[in-house]
């Protein structure tokens, strides 16, 4: 195991060249830049096998990556808030069309106005994408989350979106441990795809289909998801038995065993929700904190089980559900529960544009009024 002092950006490009990459294509944006920077320095420098396509623009990043993933190939891109959505119509093609591959995106802002620091709102507009989507809270789950996706985009056949928050992880240096290249390859041997474009054999994809056969399709989209949260875990318990190194896999469970008050976050604000949950457990106040790992597909199952009847639960969303007055992971986390717990769920919208979120803000948060 090597110890290495590294930013979330360069975390990113290190977990790739460890993956063994075929193929990167990708285009720059802040504050994502420095993950392709490093990539290319690594490729021009003859550390990392790879073939790097500098192309005009993110939507042309990522259909030339559905290209090389159905010519066989093993392959990465990273982006950021107006260049995930730039990149819309060709996610459906790759989610959809089960395209296994892992993208970073360094979550920022969106416009009007603009903002170059944290929102979720550019990767939960993607929602229905087909995409997995994974939300990491520290530098060293970056480089895990990211060789973990690998393996459950090529069990799962479906890709994985790897998201981060800009500036507060992809500009902050940590120190992190970075397992030896065998213990990866044990973990994630060479791609074998399960199908691929071949001259020798002609076949079609995401060819013009007939109403019936377009609906049976579609209909294999939602199994396939629910199937991948089984390789998820199976991928987390893998990992950490080679490596020592664990995250979590669907969700990250703290201190919510006897919890009568509980926070349920994304990304960054769920490191800064434990240390909530210790400051109120000192007063004697029986808090605990959820960290939602995989938001694609949704942990319901997973929260069910952690979230005690009677509960009061409070969602922290970096974004808006734009018509239903709240943030999007409350929606959801509802309607989850709904038959289920007798838990009294309420949602704050926090940290947009970059707000400063902290341990101090997310208790008071917490312990705000009567729902």
């Amino acid at each position: 195991m090597n110890r290495v002092l590294i930013t979330g950006c360069q975390a990113a490009a290190y977990a790739v060249k460890s993956a063994n990459v075929d193929v990167v294509s990708a285009y720059p944006i802040t504050p994502q830049t420095g993950i392709v920077e490093t990539i290319a320095n690594m490729i021009e420098d003859g550390e990392m096998q790879c073939r790097f396509l500098a192309v005009e623009g993110e939507h042309s990043a990522m259909t030339a990556c559905a290209g090389a993933i159905a010519g066989g190939a093993r392959v990465f891109t990273a982006t950021s808030s107006a260049g995930l959505l730039y990149m819309h119509e060709p996610l459906h093609m790759v989610g959809c069309g089960r395209l296994p591959m892992v993208l970073t995106n360094v979550n920022r802002a969106l416009f009007p106005p603009w903002a170059l620091l944290v929102d979720h709102q550019d990767s939960l507009s993607q929602r229905d994408t087909g995409w997995l989507q994974l939300y990491a809270a520290s530098v060293q789950e970056i480089y895990n989350a990211i060789i973990q996706s690998y393996y459950v985009a090529e069990k799962a056949q479906l890709p994985v979106m790897v998201n981060f928050d800009g500036f507060i992880l992809s500009h902050s240096a940590s120190s992190i441990n970075l397992p030896e290249q065998d213990v990866i390859d044990a973990f994630l041997p060479p791609y074998e795809p399960e199908w691929f474009l071949d001259p020798a054999n002609p076949s079609s994809f995401a060819n013009v289909t007939l109403t019936r056969e377009y609906a049976d399709y579609r209909a294999t989209l939602q199994p396939a998801q629910e199937a991948a949260k089984g390789i998820i875990k199976e991928a987390a318990a893998r990992y950490r038995d080679l490596t020592g190194l664990w995250d979590g896999d669907m969700i990250e469970c703290y201190r919510t065993d006897d919890a009568e008050f509980i926070l349920v976050t994304m990304g960054t604000m769920g490191a800064e929700a434990k240390l909530s949950v210790n400051a109120l457990r000192d007063q004697n106040v029986k808090a605990g904190s959820i960290r939602i790992r995989f938001y694609r597909p949704f942990p319901a199952e997973a929260l069910r089980e952690s979230i005690p009847d009677g509960a009061r639960v409070v969602v922290v969303d970096r974004n808006y559900a734009f018509g239903m007055n709240s943030g999007i992971v409350e929606c959801e986390l509802k309607a989850s529960l709904f038959g289920y717990k007798d838990a009294k769920v309420s949602g704050r919208v926090l940290g947009i544009g970059g707000e400063d979120v902290t341990w101090q803000l997310l208790a008071e948060e917490l312990m705000k009024g009567e729902i």
